[in-house]
């Protein structure tokens, strides 16, 4: 059964990113399931760390654009919308190129607080990153952005 309150149309969403980190990372938002949203990111010059590898602020800009937008879309946003409490990550391995993949998957929805889980794959599947966020449901402040909106 499907967890989600708002349309899940991947351009809608993507739409979403303009103008944002999100789209000068690179970040896009390529699947959703029932209980989860997938993105990707390249590992390039805007995300990699002066050794070349991924960054791992990159790796968290990814889990929580994930984390966030798939909470946002559990919630009915002219009355409620999350906001990021907590994420932690933990950096399993280093990746030089290519296009890594995130999903996230809740752990918890309550009333007032969500825990999502996003792992970070690279191209031949292997964890590169593993992610817990933390949202806080709370009221929306003078309704959704007409963005938002459904």
């Amino acid at each position: 059964m499907a967890i989600w309150k708002q349309p899940t149309d991947l351009d809608r969403i993507n739409g979403w990113s303009r103008g944002t980190m999100m789209e000068t990372l690179g970040i896009h938002f390529i699947g959703i399931g029932d209980d989860w949203l997938r993105g990707t990111m390249p590992v390039d010059h805007r995300t990699q760390q002066p050794f070349g590898l991924l960054h791992g602020g990159a790796s968290v800009v990814l889990a929580e654009t994930l984390g966030s937008t798939a909470s946002l879309l559990t919630l009915d946003v002219d009355k409620q919308v999350a906001v990021g409490l907590d994420i932690n990550a933990n950096h399993v391995r280093g990746v030089r190129e290519g296009v890594v993949t995130g999903t996230a998957k809740a752990l918890h929805l309550g009333r007032t607080t969500q825990v999502w889980e996003i792992r970070i794959e690279e191209e031949t599947g292997k964890l590169v990153c593993l992610s817990r966020l933390t949202m806080a449901v709370i009221a929306s402040p003078g309704g959704a952005p007409g963005n938002l909106r459904a």
